[in-house]
Parts: structure tokens; sequence; C-alpha cells
């Protein structure tokens, strides 16, 4: 009630959008200025925009252009939408600049350790069936991107988007918020986000990142966001345990294997969402070490949080990249 009636006095009002997407949810925050903007309408056109995003990326939805790319085990070149163009470019990109860490083949070693849609597991696979499900992987070695089309150098290669897709989705909802003339707002879904201008204090929009533990929903810290994507990938909600190892759902594509190095989240801030999605995951992949050259070398903004020592799930140390430093100072 206090920030409606502030609301009032100020002469704008506020925005406030909810909803479902992609197996998670979708919230918006905006700032209406103009005190004339449809909810409804605007509601819509987010939604519309959505809905194309899922036609076109959904490993879910058996229609989409990837599902059908998928389906086609032959290597004959196949036309996509400029959408799915841009972001399977971005992914080629990122794949390049990480040393091959970000890679949207890895499909069926995530299935193969239980952390896809076949269901779960708790131990380790076969060396065998590890060595089987690399063989179907390697992005590089699998896809060839370029000129409006996809084409399989395998025939059994697959695509899935979920590391990419939803930052995209967050960067296609803000074009339409543009659209309405809408300046200050902030855009989520699943945690992944872009905010534009000035909260409704006139600050740049406060977003908490998580600590990393599994248990605990607490925060870590909390970052000023005007006009950047951000999204954190983490070890901490998605693993099994066997024997006192620890088995993540974050998959070296390289390797085969869940990653084994300390680097428990990363968080990226960089100029869209599509971009922060798939260089959390690269990053976390690479770790700390690695992951802190990379990020400096290419002057992005970024935060690594790794468990220190034997301190356990409670225990965690921070290292920020000089652009990250420098957002925050």
């Amino acid at each position: 009630m206090p920030l409606a009636l502030a609301a009032c006095k100020k002469g704008w009002s506020i925005l406030e959008l909810t909803g479902l997407t992609m197996g998670t949810s979708y919230s918006i925050v905006a700032v209406d200025h103009s005190r004339q903007i449809d909810k409804a309408e605007l509601k819509a056109a987010v939604e519309a925009k959505l809905a194309t995003v899922n036609t076109q990326m959904s490993n879910w939805d058996s229609r989409s252009e990837i599902s059908r790319f998928n389906a086609a085990g032959a290597t004959d070149s196949f036309a996509v939408s400029p959408e799915l163009a841009h972001v399977m470019q971005a992914a080629q990109d990122v794949n390049a600049a990480s040393d091959g860490r970000f890679d949207v083949t890895v499909g069926p070693l995530i299935d193969l350790w239980g952390f896809g849609a076949n269901g779960t597991r708790n131990d380790e696979p076969a060396a065998r069936e590890i060595a089987d499900a690399l063989a179907c992987c390697g992005q590089t070695e699998s896809l060839r991107v370029g000129n409006g089309a996809l084409q399989k150098l395998r025939p059994e290669a697959e695509v899935y988007l979920s590391a990419i897709g939803k930052g995209f989705g967050v960067d296609q909802v803000a074009s339409a918020l543009k659209e309405f003339g809408l300046t200050d707002y902030m855009v989520e879904i699943g945690g992944d986000l872009y905010t534009a201008g000035k909260n409704p204090d006139g600050q740049p929009w406060q977003i908490g990142i998580e600590s990393p533990e599994a248990f605990d929903r607490g925060v870590m810290k909390v970052v000023g966001l005007s006009d950047h994507g951000m999204a954190t990938s983490g070890d901490y909600r998605n693993f099994f345990e066997k024997d006192g190892k620890r088995y993540s759902h974050i998959i070296d594509a390289t390797t085969g294997r869940p990653v084994t190095h300390a680097t428990a989240s990363v968080t990226v801030l960089t100029e869209n969402a599509m971009l922060a999605d798939a260089w959390a995951t690269a990053l976390l992949v690479l770790g700390t070490e690695r992951g802190l050259e990379i990020a400096n070398d290419r002057e992005m903004a970024v935060l690594f949080v790794d468990r220190a020592g034997k301190a356990g799930d409670k225990g965690f140390t921070t290292t920020a990249s000089k652009r990250f430093e420098t957002l925050q100072a």
C-alpha cells in the first residue's frame, strides 16, 4: 500500500505481471510513467513473445523447430527462423570462447548421469557407457551453423537449449516491454533476468545472489543492476551423493563427467540475458581459476563462489572479475 500511494503521488504506476513458461515461472515489474499502458494488452504481448520462443526452441514440444531438427536423422541443411539461428550462433561463439565447455549437444551425458527427463540414478555409470555417450556429443564435431540453417555433422546429434534459451526468452520479453514504451523494468524467468533503467525508488534494480547451500535459499550478496542481463548457475540444487562423493548435474562435455572443482556457483552480468545464461553455465563448468582468466580477458562481470576447503556447504569464498568489481563499486 505505501508503494502504491507513492506511485500515485509521483504520477506513475507500477505494473506487475506473472505467469508460467518454459517449465518455470516468469515475473515482470515495470514503472509506467505514462499511466496509460493496458496491463492485459501488455501481458498478451509478453505471452505471445514467449509462445514464439517455445515454438522455436522448446525441447519439450515435439513440433518446435529444435525438436524437429533433433528428430531428423540426416545431415541435410535444416532452415531455421532468424531467432533460432541467432541463438545457435551465440551458442557456437560461447563454445569456442569457453574451451568447449559450453556445449548444447551434451544431452546424452545429462541423461546418462540421471539429470535429464529419463529419471534419476544414484551411482556412477560404467566407463563404457560414458564413452558411448561422449561419442554422441561434441558441439564442434556435431553441428554446423550458418546462413540461417543448422546442419548435423553426425546424424545422431541433438541440441538442447536449456542453458541459453531461457535467457533469450527474457530478452524477447524485454523487447515487448520496449515496444510499449517502457524504460524502467525488470524481467525474470526462472532466475535469469534483465533490467532496464531504475527501480521504483529511482535506484538500480537490487538483485540478490543466492547462497549456494543445498537446503537454504538465503541471499549471499545483493547487486545493483541497470541495463544488463544476469544469470547464476550453481551445482547445489541438482546432485546425488554416493559413498561420500558428490555428483552434480554440471557435466564437463570434454570428460563426460560431473565437474569436481570447488566452484559452487557463478553469476554473470552482461549486455543481455541470453549471453549471461550461456556464460554462467560455461564458467561454472570451467571453475574459478580458468573461468576468471576468461572473464578478465573478455572484460565480463562475473562473481565466482567456491566451497572453502573442508568447511562444508556453509563455508564459501567469493572471487570477482575486474569488471564485476567496477560495476558494483
